[in-house]
């Protein structure tokens, strides 16, 4: 077979690209579970500082939710933290393709993913399927641990900065506090009038636990991504 012939081309490209994307996954999953064991020693140590400072019933509590997926309960907020289990690769616009470091090398910016999602914890406790949450952050972490971070509140490394740091426990438990820090400081709101002022007879006779009744924490106000 040539070198340089079509098929060649096609496998020398599924190599390197699966041997990339495999490599992104692995750090990826690796510092999720970093986040996992940073998530669990948080919520341990800020349950013994609160203990006697509280009403017992407002918890604080952390919960694998499976390899992907875990979250962390502080007292009406819930976190949760779900990696995603694709590669990605930025847009040709995106501040990350101007960095010094990936115009070294374009591999570099390839990432994985960790969204946190902010909700309020009595939509799951009341099954209110229909409520929403928030992504109030991002982490990205490439082949070679490097990592940024976007989001409500956070002041670590930032797109244009990529390249510059490692991920790691220190940089978690940064990016962790900030999301609490945001979360518990984005209240609830009152909805507006107007989109309450209707409801249906279904609404009270077949959803009594009040799932139809959606409710989000700035439902009927704008979320935006100005600090982002």
């Amino acid at each position: 077979m040539e070198p340089t012939s079509p098929r060649s081309r096609i496998l020398d490209a599924i190599v390197r690209k699966s041997t990339l994307k495999q490599r992104v996954f692995d750090n990826t999953f690796a510092a999720f579970n970093e986040l996992k064991e940073t998530l669990l020693e948080m919520a341990s140590e800020m349950d013994d500082e609160l203990d006697g400072k509280l009403d017992r019933r407002v918890r604080l509590e952390y919960r694998d939710r499976g390899k992907f997926e875990a979250q962390m309960q502080i007292a009406d907020d819930l976190l949760i933290f779900q990696m995603h289990t694709d590669v990605f690769e930025f847009p040709e616009d995106h501040a990350v393709r101007r960095t010094p470091y990936v115009e070294a090398d374009p591999d570099n910016s390839y990432c994985g993913i960790v969204n946190i999602y902010n909700f309020l914890s009595d939509s799951f406790k009341f099954n209110r399927n229909a409520d929403e949450g928030y992504l109030i952050g991002r982490i990205f972490i490439n082949r070679e641990r490097r990592y940024f971070v976007e989001g409500k509140g956070q002041t670590g490394v930032k797109a244009a900065s990529f390249g510059t740091a490692e991920i790691g426990r220190e940089a978690l438990k940064g990016i962790l506090e900030a999301a609490i820090a945001f979360a518990l400081g984005f209240d609830l709101l009152v909805p507006s009038y107007e989109d309450g002022k209707r409801v249906t007879v279904d609404q009270f006779n077949t959803k009594l636990d009040n799932s139809k009744f959606v409710t989000g924490k700035r439902l009927g106000y704008e979320f935006d991504t100005e600090d982002i």
